[in-house]
């Protein structure tokens, strides 16, 4: 994939192997598109392949971080589904519809690169979807989450509903901000665990995101993705099972270059290896 192509995200590299992807239609406050939806699964399935790249940071351009599903979007799927007379080829099209979406942000979680949200602004809907599936969450002051989906008379249906009560522990909390529809404001957020920073600014976020981006960067990027691929699966297995998956993914990687220049940077006390491309 060529990023120079994209009508609505941005990729840049603000530090060695750490890549940004920004949202990037800030006029209609990042609402998602069929256009944003497709280029993000391809930038995340890109990225996981690049030797280049060990870490992915998600922001927004403008004011706020997502709004949602763009309204002339839902409105365009609407005019699509009529077109079908039978019931059973309008739901196949809606399923299909659906199960695009939801790919397109299980990009995010099946990406080996850890990935950091960078939130600020509103974050509503799609979006809480969006990060819901990211590794680690960060935003400013001003930011709020907010899951609309009731509001607008269905079921969040692209990770929000499988994701978010695994991240913040509250079943019961996660019931209310689901019926309600409320803003979940960034200091209620960090206190519950959904974010675990939240600086001043936007400006502060970002800085901060990349630093701990270029840190990470600086890991092994064995360990590193070994690791996110061994959390994914055990979030939705057994102790048991997940244990059998990292030994299994171990047996291989153990025999890596990476654990001797790491253990011999450790007991010699020199410098931090430098690793090479994976």
């Amino acid at each position: 994939m060529s990023f120079t192509k994209c009508k609505t995200l941005t990729v840049s590299v603000p530090k060695p192997f750490v890549y940004m992807i920004q949202l990037n239609r800030p006029e209609k406050r990042n609402a998602m598109t069929s256009t944003m939806w497709q280029e993000f699964k391809e930038c995340f399935e890109t990225l996981g392949k690049d030797s280049e790249c060990r870490i992915v940071i998600l922001s927004a351009a403008g004011k706020t971080f997502c709004a949602g599903i763009d309204m002339q979007e839902m409105i365009k799927l609407g005019q699509n589904i009529a077109e079908y007379d039978d019931i059973a080829r309008k739901c196949k099209f809606t399923k299909d519809k659906i199960k695009n979406y939801q790919d397109s942000f299980t990009a995010i979680e099946k990406c080996p690169k850890p990935v950091i949200a960078a939130v600020h602004g509103a974050c509503i809907g799609a979006g809480v979807d969006m990060i819901s599936a990211a590794d680690i969450r960060y935003c400013s002051s001003d930011a709020y989450f907010q899951i609309k989906e009731v509001d607008m008379g269905l079921a969040a249906d692209v990770g929000t509903l499988q994701r978010f009560p695994k991240i913040v522990g509250s079943d019961s909390l996660v019931r209310e901000l689901v019926y309600t529809a409320r803003k979940y404001p960034a200091a209620e957020a960090l206190k519950d665990g959904f974010v675990n920073r939240m600086l001043d600014d936007e400006e502060s976020l970002l800085k901060t995101s990349i630093e701990i981006a270029e840190e990470i960067a600086k890991k092994s990027p064995v360990a590193i993705q070994g690791s996110k691929i061994s959390m994914v699966y055990s979030r939705d297995h057994t102790v048991e099972e997940g244990l059998e998956h990292i030994a299994m993914h171990n047996q291989a990687m153990l025999q890596s270059e990476d654990l001797v220049n790491a253990a011999m940077a450790q007991i010699t006390k020199g410098e931090p290896p430098v690793f090479s491309k994976l």
